[in-house]
């Protein structure tokens, strides 16, 4: 077995008194793609950043095979000190290869001569991916490369990282990267590491194995506790020595399971529902919306009823955000109309989340300042116990917002959202920052939610997991509305009609991944596929008698003159009723198709 090129071994690192790193390894080998893995606050990029040589550990070993080239990808940063792009590339060191440079420059839409001090923060982190792959390196230390990518650049990393000879230490919060790339796993948790010589895909029914036994183990240990203190009380008196051994180690036993570090608990979601809206939630017929002679929106026809889960996706600069604004209103359109329907009660979460002012406390962030009480679905709670709902312990009721890490403010945020009563959920770009086991009770919570949802995401994972419907960028203000999540989207695309895939320009087709880093191919219906398969027709036949209740009442001929508002109101409830029943069906067909496909 080839020795390591990089090795870690017994890392302790404590910061402000507390124990942040408690025995910490790190093994990677020639070839390795290895998943660093762990809640937010774990020291993950603190143990990546030891290993890059920018932290020194209060104790353990560092060692790195002489001669390796290592390369680290920063999550912040500093580009000021450089007067062009090419200068803060130089500075790591590492050989560059001109061909190489600018391979990579094209595809991350960067310029070697670019004043890196103008860059948005999008360009930084790119900037930041591309000095790290530009010198060919051994080891590549990434701490969350997708972060700023839209899908087609990570699903063109992935390819650039799989055809990649270098070792690779990676932390993401996205699960399909860390699938598609992963050998192997290290999971941190509570400043020790174990390892899993198999890639992410295995990990989480591992880790609750792992979690399994080590509850079991202090079950035996305190009952084990329990039987030697009934002995120490009740039991025959013997040698006085053999006595006070005994005392010892039921001593060191209390002590043990005194000092166990449990896992960290788990946020605990909780979702103030609103009044039930109309069935038709917002209806936008001939949408266009253009910024000088770029078209961002065309002709667009998009009905959302309640209980769907739209997914909103496309390149960066695709007009997402814009689409989004103009569906909820934020923005006008220059052509067609978008209706919002009765009792629409809104939750968004913005994706800069930068609506709260650096300097306003956490508290005051979810109570609105000057209380100490917030209402949550309708009841008040105290503000320290919701907070803690969310990880958040007393002693931090005072912290600056602006003083947060970011998976901090994404808990927060996401924590005030939940608590406004809501049947329309907006959600931009909402993983950001998140840990995966905070990302799980995110995608229950939106999978549960009684509303409708609008979802923008890179995420295709959670796409998957939660969408009932993918409306897709494709160019040209052009937008394609598809059953299902993303990889439903990708099997609908690779079996459409020849001259429809000619519709799409070449250049726009990028929006779809293809080549070597096309996401696993879906071999079998999700359970809400299923699901929605099994209650569909169901539900189909329910509208299809209300219309038909709907028809016979219309038909009295004196009904509008007896009670015309009646009337209106019940040619709104069938002209809902039809659209709703016309979604379902298109969406039962489409479903069907797929699930053909599938079963050969």
């Amino acid at each position: 077995m080839a020795p390591p090129l990089l090795q870690l071994t017994d890392i302790h690192l404590t910061f402000g008194g507390t124990p942040l790193l408690t025995g910490a390894g790190l093994d990677v080998s020639p070839g390795e793609r290895l998943a660093l893995v762990g809640r937010n606050g774990s020291g993950k990029s603190t143990l990546l950043r030891i290993a890059a040589g920018l932290v020194e550990p209060d104790g353990g070993q560092v060692f790195v095979q002489p001669g390796i080239r290592l390369a680290y990808l920063e999550q912040s940063p500093d580009l000021t000190r450089h007067a062009r792009l090419l200068d803060y590339l130089e500075a790591a060191g590492l050989p560059i290869e001109p061909h190489r440079l600018g391979h990579l420059s094209e595809r991350l839409g960067l310029d070697p001569e670019a004043d890196p001090k103008r860059f948005s923060g999008g360009e930084q982190r790119r900037a930041a991916l591309l000095r790290a792959l530009v010198g060919d390196p051994d080891v590549l230390l990434l701490d969350e490369p997708t972060n700023h990518l839209d899908l087609p650049a990570i699903e063109w990393l992935e390819s650039e990282l799989l055809e990649s000879r270098a070792a690779m230490v990676l932390i993401s919060h996205d699960r399909r990267f860390l699938e598609n790339l992963s050998t192997a796993t290290l999971w941190l948790d509570r400043g020790r590491t174990r390892s899993l010589d198999q890639g992410f895909a295995a990990f989480e029914q591992w880790r609750d194995r792992m979690l399994d036994e080590e509850a079991e183990a202090q079950h035996k240990l305190a009952r084990k506790i329990a039987a030697e203190e009934h002995w120490l009380r009740y039991g025959v008196t013997a040698r006085r020595k053999r006595n006070v051994r005994r005392l010892a180690g039921l001593q060191a036993l209390r002590e043990k399971h005194r000092t166990h570090r449990g896992p960290e608990g788990n946020v605990g979601f909780t979702l103030a529902e609103g009044g039930r809206a109309g069935a038709i939630v917002i209806d936008a017929k001939g949408l266009g919306k253009s910024f000088g002679a770029r078209t961002i929106v065309a002709g667009l026809d998009l009905r959302l009823m309640r209980g769907d889960c739209l997914a909103i996706v496309g390149p960066n600069g695709a007009g997402k955000t814009t689409l989004l604004n103009l569906l909820l209103g934020d923005l006008p359109p220059d052509e067609g109309t978008v209706t919002r329907g009765s009792g629409v009660e809104l939750a968004h979460l913005d994706q800069t989340r930068t609506r709260v002012p650096p300097e306003t406390p956490l508290a005051d962030v979810l109570t609105g300042g000057g209380r100490d009480t917030l209402e949550v679905d309708g009841k008040p709670r105290h503000v320290t116990a919701y907070m803690k709902d969310f990880l958040f312990p007393p002693e931090q009721m005072r912290t600056p917002f602006g003083k947060l890490s970011g998976g901090e403010k994404a808990r927060l945020l996401l924590a005030q959202l939940l608590a406004a009563p809501s049947n329309l959920l907006v959600l931009d770009e909402p993983t950001n920052d998140l840990d995966l086991e905070t990302l799980d009770l995110l995608e229950e919570l939106v999978a549960d939610y009684p509303g409708t949802v609008i979802l923008v995401s890179h995420d295709r994972d959670f796409i998957d997991r939660v969408a009932t419907r993918t409306l897709i960028a494709e160019g040209d203000g052009r937008w394609t509305l598809y059953a299902g999540g993303y990889a439903d989207m990708l099997a609908l695309r690779r079996n459409e009609a020849p001259e429809r895939i000619a519709a799409r320009s070449p250049d726009k087709v990028a929006a779809v991944p293809s080549g070597p880093a096309e996401p696993k191919q879906q071999r079998k219906l999700s359970f809400k596929q299923k699901h929605a398969l099994q209650t569909l027709p169901r539900e189909i036949d329910d509208l299809t008698k209300t219309i038909a209740k709907l028809h016979h009442t219309l038909a009295d001929g004196g009904l509008y003159a007896r009670d015309p508002e009646r009337f209106s109101k019940l040619g709104n409830e069938l002209a809902a009723a039809e659209a709703a029943r016309e979604q379902k069906e298109s969406e039962w067909l489409e479903l069907e198709i797929l699930r053909e496909e599938l079963e050969g």
